[in-house]
């Protein structure tokens, strides 16, 4: 029998190297595909200088023999650029802003959500899954552009209020191209991201602690600060970073549903990119975008691993 197992390695304790290798392997080949590569190429281009041709940048890095002029003419002007221009800084300030409120604005919604699917009986908890993610299903851009159809002044919503006497028939909602329909688009549209990470970690929560506290005395609401929260606390990071971070850079909210005094990084990017076709500030604005937003993570999980 001791022969059989050493012929045949997949049945040993630890399976074939080559697998364990490959589980490791892969996920770094992806991330060095789709993510080291493209920012080495975006930073590349952002130390680059604008010129009007095609692509609409210099120095192009070719070949082997032009290392030396292409790090002779690489300069981070572009960078400066952005730290003596107020309007970078307000954007990303505004994005930083924007995306804080909206995230704090998802936890408050969500999380009742989350507690109530988590908390409801066992049948029906697929079901409320499914209502969840059921917006999904239609385009994300169509959704965006049916807020449109509601928030604008001679829209839905101004109609339902006029129709239940709360609003005269000469006024109209005044919500359309302000930073309120973008808190509002993005709490709408990010709001699934924020409620699964919560409901993973609260349907994972033993009930049974809540029950001796109670047992011992403890009001409901002290019971949910002492326990109940302090175990999803998973779930509320996760959701966080996971709304967080595509927030900041977010587009086509902002331009859809904001106004001209909405700033955000997205749009100051696509206006770069291809209203002004300068690819080297564009990219340099993209790579502190992705600093400000990587490093604190990376910091944070640093950190968590020091406590562990």
């Amino acid at each position: 029998m001791a022969n059989v197992a050493e012929a045949n390695p997949v049945t040993n304790a630890g399976g074939p190297s080559w697998t364990r290798w490959l589980v490791v392997v892969v996920p770094y080949v992806w991330l060095i595909l789709f993510f080291v590569a493209p920012f080495l190429i975006i930073f590349k281009i952002s130390l680059s200088d604008y010129a009007q041709a095609m692509p609409p940048y210099r120095p192009l890095f070719e070949g082997v023999g032009a290392v030396g002029d292409f790090i002779s003419q690489l300069d981070f002007e572009n960078y400066i650029f952005l730290t003596s221009d107020s309007l970078y800084i307000l954007s990303y300030l505004s994005s930083l802003r924007i995306a804080a409120i909206s995230t704090l604005l998802l936890l408050l919604i969500g999380y009742p959500m989350a507690l109530a699917m988590a908390r409801a009986p066992t049948s029906i908890r697929p079901t409320l899954v499914m209502l969840v993610v059921l917006p999904f299903w239609t385009s994300f851009l169509i959704r965006v552009y049916a807020w449109i159809g509601i928030l604008k002044p001679d829209g839905l919503l101004t109609l339902l209020l006029q129709t239940v006497g709360l609003m005269g028939p000469d006024q109209q909602v005044q919500i359309f191209r302000t930073d309120y329909a973008v808190f509002i688009g993005i709490v709408y549209s990010y709001l699934p991201f924020m409620v699964l990470p919560l409901y993973s970690a609260l349907e994972k929560m033993d009930n049974s602690l809540l029950e001796a506290a109670s047992d011992l005395g403890c009001p409901p609401w002290k019971a949910f600060w002492k326990i109940t929260f302090p175990l999803s606390m998973p779930g509320v990071i996760a959701g966080a970073m996971i709304c967080f971070i595509p927030i900041t850079g977010e587009f086509v909210i902002p331009d859809l549903l904001g106004g001209a005094d909405t700033l955000m990084i997205g749009k100051t990017l696509w206006t770069e990119f291809f209203g002004n076709r300068d690819w080297p500030l564009a990219s340099a604005v993209a790579v502190i975008l992705l600093i400000m937003l990587v490093v604190p993570i990376m910091i944070f999980q640093n950190q968590q691993k020091k406590v562990v």
